[in-house]
């Protein structure tokens, strides 16, 4: 019998994805260890290795194909020995991929009740057309969804391969009451001023990856639910600039070379151990409060951010942060980080210094409790004992859980921040 390779959980949230992209044809010989596709997740793009060797009997799900549940087949490997092609024969009966979307939908809660159901679609049912004649591309499920909720296909434009209409397209159109008889196709109101709200001005449209539709809600929950407040200090650098070029000029012979960012990263997490009270997560019956600082830093992608996490930062050395950084953030740029590489932290530090931004505000990554955000270093005018002179100074944001952490509480872990950077061999002792 062939072997099954079903679309893996490559997180522990994970529930469906896409296939992004197959790296391997029916009839190649593969080997344990081979990568065979490219998964996007919610969070990022993952390699899918083989576990087991053989020839690819059968791709079952293609590539750009979007919401793949978690156990589906989407390939099959023929062992050693076993006929590729009849292996992928002997699975066409029973492809379960195939078997649920063959079954006919649900009937819509008036048919339930008795009563008309004039947009139920069973497999035989003549399939919706544009004005044009043009039949409508659509998952069988998006079809009956659009059925259930009276909504017009042909006042939608997909998001799937190929312009196909998918489920979050249906999800995404407010449904118009359901006929009480089959009267002529109207468009839905709702959808018809969703599609006429884009402007008729020269364009190009890229479909959302799972990633940026991940950013996009966990950024508005954080700021729907979590109440954000704001501190922000002023901090002089050259004390920690001065250190840094020490470092750097002792570390060269390992071929080791800190960046600010890694001093940074060093001083909140000392900082969070100091002031304990924000170096916590927030639950609707618990303050949990933590007893080591794991830094998630922002590192932005070609598919959207992400943060991998700096663990037990506070008690690793500069030169150990420095590596593990650069390491994270490259992979985190090829799409190859695992799971447990960025999924936890206590707190964040975002950096748009090198963008020449002076100040910003970040926004809480949940359930993390706060977040820094580090502006540019710049000449600024600076009263050094007592007398004006030129320093180079950045602003600092920090943004705080409300419902976790007290002002003061914030204000101290701040003044600790500052205090570390300005006199940089305190987080070193």
């Amino acid at each position: 019998m062939p072997i099954e390779l079903k679309m893996p959980a490559l997180s522990p949230t994970m529930e469906e994805g896409t296939l992004a992209k197959w790296l391997v044809k029916e009839g190649d010989v593969v080997a344990a260890g081979d990568v065979l596709a490219e998964i996007e997740t919610d969070k990022a793009t993952m390699e899918f290795e083989a576990v087991d060797e053989g020839t690819v009997a059968k791709i079952l799900i293609a590539e750009g194909t979007d919401e793949v549940k978690v156990g589906t087949v989407i390939a099959l490997i023929a062992e050693e020995g076993e006929d590729a092609g009849a292996a992928a024969a002997a699975r066409v009966l029973k492809e379960e991929p195939v078997k649920e979307l063959a079954k006919p939908p649900e009937p819509a809660p008036e048919a339930a009740k008795g009563g008309p159901n004039p947009v139920q679609h069973s497999e035989a049912a003549p399939q919706p057309r544009h004005d044009s004649g043009e039949r409508i591309k659509a998952s069988p499920l998006a079809r009956r969804l659009a059925g259930q909720r009276g909504i017009d296909l042909a006042a939608l434009t997909g998001s799937g391969p190929g312009g196909r209409i998918v489920k979050a397209d249906i999800d995404g159109a407010a449904a118009a009451p359901a006929p009480a008889q089959a009267p002529a196709a109207t468009p839905a109101p709702a959808a018809a001023a969703a599609a006429a709200a884009i402007p008729d001005i020269p364009q190009e449209s890229a479909k959302l990856s799972n990633i940026r539709k991940t950013i996009a809600r966990r950024l508005t929950e954080s700021k729907q639910t979590v109440p954000h407040i704001y501190l922000t200090v002023d901090v002089q650098l050259d004390a920690l600039l001065e250190l840094r070029a020490e470092l750097n000029a002792s570390l060269e012979s390992r071929g080791v070379k800190l960046s600010v960012n890694d001093l940074l990263i060093k001083a909140l997490a000392v900082a969070l151990i100091e002031v304990p009270t924000c170096n916590v997560m927030y639950t609707p019956t618990d303050l949990i409060t933590f007893k080591r600082a794991d830094i998630s830093v922002a590192v932005s992608t070609p598919t959207g951010l992400i943060t991998p996490i700096v663990r037990d930062a506070n008690s690793k050395s500069l030169s150990a942060i420095s590596m593990e950084m650069k390491d994270l953030a490259g992979r985190a740029r090829e799409g190859k980080l695992k799971p447990e590489e960025y999924q936890g932290g206590t707190a964040s530090l975002s950096n748009m210094g090198m963008y020449g931004i002076s100040v910003f505000s970040a926004v809480i990554n949940p359930p993390q409790g706060m977040i820094i955000a580090i502006g540019a270093g710049e000449k600024r005018p600076w009263v050094i004992d007592d007398s004006l002179q030129i320093a180079t100074v950045m602003s600092a944001t920090g943004s705080f859980d409300h419902r976790a952490i007290d002002g003061a509480d914030g204000a101290q872990l701040m003044q600790a921040f500052k205090r570390l950077v300005e006199r940089p061999l305190g987080m070193l002792a």
